[in-house]
C-alpha cells in the first residue's frame, strides 16, 4: 500500500457512541449513547500524542479530525470500537459511519452511507449492535 490508501478494518464492532450535529438533526430516534458536536471537538489521529483515537478538543496540540464541518459528512457519526481496546499506536482511528458525499466519494476507512438511510437504520440500532465489517 501505499501513502494515501486508506483500508476499511474488518471484524466485528461495537458502536460506542453517537455522535451528532444538534442544529441540523433535530430528532434522533436511538437508545445509543449519543453527544451533541461541538465547534470545539475533534478525533486526534496523532499517534504521538496521549489522545490518540479518542475524542477531544481542537485546542490540543496534535494532528486531529475536526468534527464540526461545513458540510454534512459529520452530521450524523457512529463511533466504532475499532483500535480501543487497547489503543494500539498507528493501528488506525477516528474509524466511524457517517454520512456519504452525494458523489460517495471514498473515504479514509470509514464508511459511509446516505443520511436518510443512516437515519432510518438508527430506529433499529440498539446499545448491543455489532457491526460487522467484512
Amino acid at each position: 500500500m501505499k501513502e494515501g490508501d486508506f483500508v476499511t478494518p474488518r471484524g466485528l464492532f461495537k458502536i460506542k457512541f453517537l455522535l451528532y450535529r444538534k442544529d441540523r438533526i433535530k430528532k434522533l430516534n436511538t437508545s445509543l449513547k449519543k453527544l451533541a458536536i461541538t465547534k470545539d471537538m475533534a478525533w486526534c489521529d496523532d499517534p504521538s500524542s496521549n489522545k490518540y483515537n479518542k475524542l477531544t478538543t481542537k485546542s490540543i496540540n496534535f494532528s486531529y479530525e475536526k468534527l464540526f464541518k461545513k458540510e454534512n459528512t459529520y452530521d450524523l457519526i457512529l463511533v466504532l470500537d475499532f483500535n480501543m481496546n487497547p489503543i494500539i499506536k498507528n493501528k488506525g482511528s477516528a474509524i466511524f459511519i457517517h454520512v456519504a458525499k452525494k458523489n460517495y466519494k471514498s473515504t479514509e476507512g470509514c464508511i459511509a452511507i446516505k443520511k436518510i438511510h443512516l437515519l432510518k437504520i438508527l430506529n433499529s440500532i440498539k446499545k448491543k449492535t455489532k457491526i460487522k465489517i467484512f
